[in-house]
């Protein structure tokens, strides 16, 4: 009982916020989903980037065998049919890439309108910001630079997406097909500090009890 207190104090004292602060957490809302968004994705792609890599595997295994053997048409036949599926698995990929991006473009979309509040609010209070913090200790600007923080990491990692798919479908060592998929799978660019700052965000603004 007294957890459940918890959270319907702070659902309670949220649902008063109003004007920029009430701007600051939907905006924080839409952070948390549009990351669970890419979170669903980045799954879905490492699913599709290993099976580019084991079709790439097979492809190779089946040259070894040809060039140690006569090549006959059944050989042929799966070469062929091996690189339509090739081409299916990086049409698939290429389509995550495509989802993500279109996430990161509503994530720099959140950070412009986090600037436009900041800038509002500088006009309102002639440049000497508010004295009261809207939810808990944080100032304007402090949302901000977690909003920067969050789209830069993203961007980053979408880039270093996009680099693998470039790649993958035509890398003949195993060992660095190995590397791509780790690299889709831990996501360098958004380390555990990025979480923790959406975290941070998320308890600021009341959408977690503290």
């Amino acid at each position: 009982m007294e957890g459940g207190t918890v959270v319907m104090s702070a659902v309670r004292k949220s649902s008063m916020v109003t004007g920029s602060g009430r701007k600051i957490k939907d905006n924080a809302a839409d952070w948390h989903n549009l990351m669970k968004r890419w979170d669903k994705l980045n799954d879905e792609g490492f699913d599709v980037a290993t099976n580019i890599v084991n079709l790439r595997r097979s492809q190779s295994d089946h040259l070894l065998l040809e060039n140690s053997s006569s090549s006959s048409s059944s050989s042929s036949a799966q070469q062929v049919g091996g690189v339509s599926e090739l081409e299916d698995e990086c049409f698939k990929l290429q389509e995550v890439i495509n989802k993500m991006v279109a996430v990161v473009t509503k994530m720099e979309h959140l950070m412009k309108l986090q600037q436009g509040i900041e800038d509002l609010e500088e006009f309102q209070f002639k440049g000497e910001g508010r004295k009261a913090p809207l939810f808990h200790t944080w100032n304007t600007k402090q949302f901000g630079a977690v909003s920067r923080v969050l789209f830069d990491s993203f961007s980053e990692e979408l880039k270093l997406k996009q680099t693998i798919l470039q790649e993958l479908a035509h890398t003949s060592s195993s060992d660095l097909c190995m590397v791509y998929l780790s690299s889709w799978l831990h996501q360098p660019f958004i380390p555990t500090h990025t979480r923790l700052t959406l975290e941070a965000l998320l308890l600021e603004t009341g959408h977690r009890p503290l």
